[in-house]
């Protein structure tokens, strides 16, 4: 098996990856962090990026910006008049460097010891703004691993600020905004005066789903705007400095941005639902001159749709069934708003940077078009429950007459998130399809791309209605693909992880089984993870003021009912998803005498990031599915 696998690595051209695009301001020029994917058979090195100034006509080098060789680099942003270009250098030892270019002059100008992220400048150019963590203890995020639980456990928070430094250098960045507030996301108000900041007091980890919008003085002033019960991400301020903008809906992980489009007065005020019903999922935006131009998940396609605050009225200017990805949200614009820049892809075609009006992009980067897909892949539609549901199938792309083959299912994270065309070139899905398998990606209720009210129609309901959805869509690829009901295994990581810890409790359906990161108990679940605020816009209350929704959720309460072999998997220091509910249900399923491994890796947090536990998960993973679906 593992021959087969790094031969068909090995016989695959190098796949070149985009991250981090930035349009300059007349659109003229877009920055990238360039790396080339590494071979799994050679090395657990990750690829060191490089940033590539390209014309935004031609794609054809103007400059590559490396100065530390050994550095991750990130946040790069155009100065307001284009001519620099300022971002930061990372390296192994916790030093973030920011770093200004004028054309292939690059000069330091800062270190912050701790954690560095979103630049911005501010509007007339003389200053730069950061998100800093001064000797933060772990990586920002609650996916990051946390801090070992050994010793007598501090209540000391990191406190993500808000600084500012010259962009002429000459001094060390100041904080402004106050020491007892973690911001989350934030922008310079159109004066320069100020920022605009999402924000809670406390656990960085923990608190985003309780944060406020506020606004924030360059002298620490901070004034609340608004403090809906909701979730918000991506705070804006409109040109005339009157309205604030924000994506607000409920979201089950920071980051992972998705609702209606909101306004609220600067001045303070009740949100406005300005896309109400809307039959998608807004994902990110900016003003322009008459309102703005946002991103959008629409069922199975990527859009970029503009938004009348005033009338609510939407125009999809464009739309392709694929996944696209720039710096600061799913496109990056040109200060007119009328040159967008992103990187697309989707299951059959590798990414590639495109840049153009929205009417006419085109591609700009050819780095990977000799890569020939490795998958075949199709949307798929069905309903259930009286809601229109929607996935993906991969599978291989030749298939043999007459012959019937499994299929996995891989249930998404979140929930509040969805499966988009993500080029499949290695790793599990990859390994999964070059080893005879169809893999099939439902985004059941609970998922984004459909309105809120689809988002929000598993509350209350984990495992319940996305379940149904889900097998649903199973009996549609049936009708539809030459697929062994016999022979069907279930997969997920995180929220899937749970998914899949349900479906084997409540199902015999699946014949394999792989939990990643899972709940098996969601009472224990709450006591022992460090983000439970999410929990409750989920389940109503908290689990002490009501438990009896996490009980009837928790698939440790009819482990007696299952049977399918089952793989744990999970994080030594996972934040969100604590090991010792993997070991729990771990320990469940041995009770029952069920064909079951646990393997935890060590120093990981929510994601397995090191490339070596990367690789070996992928390999264990198609074992354990070829052991019971392919004997």
């Amino acid at each position: 098996m593992i021959g087969t696998i790094l031969a068909a690595a090995l016989a695959s051209p190098q796949l070149h990856t985009y991250s981090g695009v930035a349009l300059a301001p007349r659109g003229d020029r877009v920055a990238v962090v360039e790396s080339v994917e590494a071979d799994p058979a050679k090395t657990s090195v990750r690829p060191h990026g490089v940033i590539v100034v390209r014309s935004a006509a031609d794609g054809a080098v103007l400059a590559r910006l490396d100065p530390c060789p050994k550095c991750e680099y990130a946040s790069a942003v155009w100065s307001p008049d284009g001519s620099a270009l300022a971002f930061f250098a990372r390296n192994s030892a916790g030093t973030n460097a920011l770093e200004i270019a004028r054309g292939a002059s690059v000069a330091t100008i800062a270190k912050i010891t701790g954690e560095a992220n979103t630049l911005r400048w501010s509007p007339d150019g003389t200053t730069l703004a950061m998100l800093a963590t001064i000797g933060a203890r772990k990586h920002i995020g609650a996916t990051q691993a946390g801090i070992p639980l050994v010793g007598e456990i501090e209540t000391r928070d990191d406190e993500q600020r808000i600084a500012v430094i010259p962009a002429r250098g000459g001094a060390a960045p100041k904080l402004v905004s106050p020491a007892d507030t973690f911001v989350y996301e934030y922008d310079w108000t159109p004066d320069g005066r100020g920022f605009v900041a999402t924000a809670a007091k406390g656990n960085g980890d923990d608190n985003w789903w309780i944060a406020k919008l506020d606004a924030i003085g360059v002298d620490g002033t901070v004034r609340t705007i608004a403090a809906p019960s909701m979730q918000m991400n991506v705070p804006r301020v409109s040109p005339d400095g009157k309205t604030v903008a924000f994506i607000g809906g409920i979201m089950s992980d920071f980051g992972s941005i998705g609702g209606d489009l909101y306004t609220v007065p600067l001045a303070g005020g009740t949100p406005v639902d300005v896309t109400p019903d809307y039959a998608g999922t807004f994902t990110g935006y900016v003003w322009n001159k008459t309102g703005l131009s946002a991103s959008a998940l629409i069922g199975d396609r990527a859009a970029l749709v503009s938004v009348d605050p005033a009338t609510h009225a939407t125009n999809v200017l464009w739309s392709a069934p694929q996944s696209v990805y720039a710096a600061d949200g799913r496109f990056s614009f040109s200060a007119d708003r009328g040159t967008v820049a992103t990187v697309a892809q989707d299951f059959e075609h590798a990414p590639h940077v495109v840049v153009g009006s929205p009417a006419a992009l085109h591609a700009i980067t050819h780095d990977n078009d000799a890569i020939a897909p490795v998958v075949a892949s199709r949307s798929v539609s069905w309903t259930n429950d009286g809601f229109h549901v929607q996935g993906w199938l991969v599978g291989p792309r030749v298939v043999a007459p007459g012959k019937t083959y499994p299929m996995i299912v891989l249930v998404h994270g979140g929930p509040s998130a969805a499966v988009t065309p993500t080029f499949v070139a290695q790793g599990t899905v990859a390994d999964l399809v070059r080893h005879g398998y169809y893999v099939f990606q439902a985004n059941p209720r609970g998922s984004y791309g459909q309105g809120e009210a689809f988002t929000r129609a598993n509350v209350k309901d984990f495992g319940g209605g996305d379940l149904r959805d889900i097998l649903a869509g199973v009996d549609a690829v049936e009708k539809i693909a030459p697929v062994d009901d016999k022979r069907l295994g279930v997969y997920g990581h995180s929220y899937g992880g749970f998914m899949t810890m349900w479906t084997v409790t409540h199902s015999q359906r699946f014949h394999a089984a792989v939990a990643g990161a899972g709940v098996a108990d969601w009472i224990s679940y709450y006591g022992e993870n460090g983000i439970n605020t999410w929990m409750t816009p989920f389940f109503g209350a908290t689990a002490y003021d009501d438990p009896k929704p996490y009980d009837a959720a928790s698939p440790i309460l009819s482990i007696k009912k299952a049977h399918t072999p089952t793989f744990v998997y999970v994080g030594e220091r996972d934040v969100e998803c604590p090991a010792p509910q993997s070991l729990e249900f771990f320990n469940g399923l041995r009770a029952m005498h069920v064909p079951s491994d646990l393997v935890i890796y060590a120093g990981e947090g929510h994601g397995i990031r090191d490339p070596k536990h990367v690789r070996d998960l992928s390999l264990r993973i198609v074992g354990w599915f070829d052991r019971y679906l392919r004997g």
